[in-house]
């Protein structure tokens, strides 16, 4: 009885497979020869998408590793608008540069109101100053300062 009710379950089961992969065939041998085929076919599907997966994965690195040796220029635009400065500042990441340049501020008379620090890649800044006096508002003066403090070595590397 236990024998009876098996063959049954197993062949409910196989019946199910041809559903599976859009098969006609009924035979057991034909159904289970067809689901290996497909079983090999996602195997090699699953290695063709590992292999571009580890191409990516390369050319990303190749990608990173050509950002590192990239000499960003050093830039600084001061724009006075009212009675603000917004000093946008972009270099290479390479020393301690927002220390500097926040000491640059510091000597210059400048409050900072507002800033926006990246550097995953480069070392990028947008601020928004405010003088304390008005006679420490030469832009050149302030572009000047800001040069001086990102060309100073201020350390380990950020």
């Amino acid at each position: 009885m236990v024998t009876q009710l098996q063959r049954r379950t197993s062949r409910r089961k196989l019946q199910f497979l041809p559903t599976l992969y859009n098969s006609k065939s009924v035979k057991r041998r034909s159904i289970v020869l067809n689901v290996l085929l497909q079983c090999h076919k996602l195997k090699l599907k699953l290695e063709e998408i590992h292999r571009e997966y580890e191409n990516l994965v390369a050319i990303r690195n190749q990608y990173f590793t050509l950002l590192k040796h990239i000499q960003i220029p050093k830039e600084v635009k001061v724009e006075k608008v009212g009675e603000e400065l917004i000093v946008k500042v972009s270099c290479n990441k390479e020393g301690d540069k927002l220390i500097s340049i926040l000491e640059a501020f510091e000597e210059l008379g400048l409050n900072v109101l507002q800033a926006k620090v990246s550097c995953s890649h480069f070392f990028a800044m947008e601020a928004i100053a405010e003088a304390q006096d008005l006679q420490t508002t030469d832009i050149k003066d302030i572009t000047q300062a800001i040069l001086k403090a990102i060309e100073k070595q201020g350390g380990d590397n950020i």
